[in-house]
């Protein structure tokens, strides 16, 4: 029987083969009393199964294989943590202890109550990390029950096998050998889950969020898997499945057409230059932002060196981390964003801090004014790293004049600081704004006189100005790049920059989106930065615009206020 399931769409490409399901823990375990007599030896049995998980983790990562994605070491690093965090661990032993329960129950308890916790953050990257807590917990259950649910998959008619299941940790995914799988499909997960990053750094196509693929596909079922659109269909008919391999052929032969464009310039039909950066968040990414030839770093997320982690990183760790990005990238620019820490973004040894509307309280740049030493530290660090590159300092979530005056004045005692220390530092590094709040747009004149650039951060910027959570499903639907109150926005500081003869650049999902890329430059931007895979199809998309011929539909864009219409223009700007 032949039926289609759609979900996420998280890693794009078309995936044609067998399924091959992955089995997994359930977590709906039972709840018994034990005898008195039995408690200790139902400790010692939690205890066995968490060395063993320890163990078993910490050998897959001292011989992780060659094809593990970058972020892998940081994956298993962080299932390490919640192995040893207490609310696992200790908390389960007293548990037992006290409530004379068997080990599965406690743990069941103890997963949910971190859940919960992970639940109420506003991040989502953050709030997914509730994965995380449930996959090391079923990897437990498995060791306790004796199961191990990695049987390899077997290939049918010399086609790669699609991997479905339920969930699948990134040490399962590994164990798995996922290059022997064309596909990934989950029923949990969402766009930041490491599932879908182990899928992006390995290009395989990848949709989660199915909810019930796994009881509904059965084993060796034939699946056609669209990344793009987030459709799988079951045991398609002789005509759509040959509609499909004819797409894959064409999708694989793009794939290697734009490989070709890696050396070459990025500049618009009309001769006009159009830088085209990446965003990273760790210097582990360094290598597949030289595979898709950057022209520079045009985002390092900081925070991720703070996150996931007992203590902080000192000046010389961050110092290191700063310096490798740069030197890595021999001279081409580098722009590190300080860190955006706080409200939902807590440090594991901060005070913990309920806020009752997180994405405006204390975070980002106000955090950093808050915390002094803490800023000075990594001040101090980007400025000691600056004489080993193009670093440039972006400071996030600025609302206005104070906040940039205060900020300065940091930058200005670091210096003084590492000069009595006799340190060196590159005097004339450049200091960038983040334009992410309305405010901060409609307060333009202050930033381009005393910012030497300007990066959008659209993702914030859209959900301020929209006063819409884009991470609550029930109004994520309204999250609209094309209202016209953003474009307007966009226009605003685009020219305002331009005019100023301030570089300005974006940095948001919007900058990766090719349906938005002419839009863009239309607009007057000519650097964008986006996920080093964006990199070589927005290439593409730029090699053929021609500026002149989209200046018309452009401003036509910016005039109308009906959304249909505006959709309308912008399928003509990219026909």
């Amino acid at each position: 029987m032949s039926f289609t399931l759609h979900g996420l769409p998280v890693s794009s490409g078309i995936a044609i083969g067998h399924a091959h399901l992955v089995s997994h823990a359930s977590l709906e375990v039972s709840h018994y009393i034990l005898p008195k007599g039995m408690v200790q030896e139902e400790v010692n049995r939690l205890d066995a199964a968490l060395e063993k998980t320890r163990n078993d983790l910490t050998l897959l990562h001292e011989h992780k294989p060659q094809y593990a994605a970058a972020e892998f070491d940081a994956f298993i690093d962080l299932h390490l943590m919640i192995l040893q965090d207490v609310h696992i661990s200790q908390a389960a032993r007293e548990m037992i202890m006290a409530e004379h329960c068997n080990a599965e129950w406690a743990l069941k308890v103890q997963m949910d109550d971190l859940v919960m916790q992970f639940e109420a953050f506003e991040d989502s990257y953050l709030r997914e990390r509730k994965t995380d807590v449930v996959q090391v917990v079923e990897r437990i259950l498995k060791t306790m029950g004796g199961q191990d649910g990695h049987a390899p998959p077997t290939a049918k008619h010399d086609v790669q096998p699609i991997m479905v299941a339920h969930d699948v940790s990134p040490a399962d995914l590994i164990q798995l050998k996922p290059q022997q799988f064309a596909g990934i499909l989950t029923d949990l997960g969402g766009a930041t889950s490491h599932t879908s990053i182990v899928a992006r750094s390995l290009n395989k196509p990848c949709v989660v969020g199915l909810h019930h693929a796994r009881e509904l596909i059965k084993d060796n079922d034939m699946l056609i898997v669209d990344g793009a659109q987030g459709v799988v269909i079951v045991n398609p008919d002789k005509q759509i499945l040959a509609e499909y391999r004819l797409r894959h052929s064409q999708l694989e032969l793009e794939r290697q057409k734009l490989k070709r464009l890696k050396t070459s310039r990025a500049t618009t039909l009309d001769g006009t230059p159009v830088e085209l950066h990446a965003n990273i968040e760790l210097p582990s990414d360094l290598d597949e932002v030289k595979d898709n030839g950057a022209g520079g770093i045009g985002l390092f997320r900081s925070e991720f060196l703070f996150l996931n982690r007992d203590t902080l990183p000192d000046e010389e760790e961050q110092f290191v981390a700063y310096r490798t990005v740069a030197e890595g990238m021999n001279g081409l620019p580098v722009t590190i964003r300080t860190f955006d820490l706080g409200a939902d973004k807590q440090l594991k040894n901060g005070t913990k801090r309920v806020a009752s509307n997180p994405a405006l309280g204390l975070r980002a740049i106000r955090l950093c004014l808050a915390e002094p030493q803490l800023f000075k530290t990594q001040l101090r660090a980007l400025l000691r790293a600056s004489v080993y590159g193009n670093i440039k300092i972006l400071i996030p979530m600025l609302s206005g004049t104070a906040e940039i005056n205060q900020t300065l004045n940091f930058i200005a005692a670091a210096k003084v600081g590492l000069d009595i220390d006799g340190l060196k530092y590159n005097p004339s590094v450049q200091i960038g704004g983040m334009i992410e709040i309305p405010a901060a747009a409609l307060s333009l004149h202050a930033f381009t006189k005393k910012l030497d650039f300007l990066s959008i951060g659209t993702n914030d910027l859209i959900q301020y100005t929209l006063a819409i959570d884009r991470t609550d499903d029930e109004v994520a639907h309204l999250y609209d790049p094309l209202h016209p109150a953003v474009l307007h926005l966009l226009s605003h500081v685009i020219t305002g920059a331009n005019k100023a003869g301030i570089p300005v650049s974006v940095c948001g999902e919007m900058a990766g989106e090719l349906a938005y890329t002419r839009l863009l430059l239309g607009i007057g931007l000519r650097q964008f930065s986006m996920h080093p895979a964006q990199l070589l199809a927005s290439k593409q998309r730029v090699l053929t615009t021609n500026l002149p011929e989209i200046a018309t539909l452009t401003q036509r864009m910016l005039r109308a206020s009906d959304p249909m219409k505006i959709r309308d223009l912008l399928d003509k700007l990219n026909a």
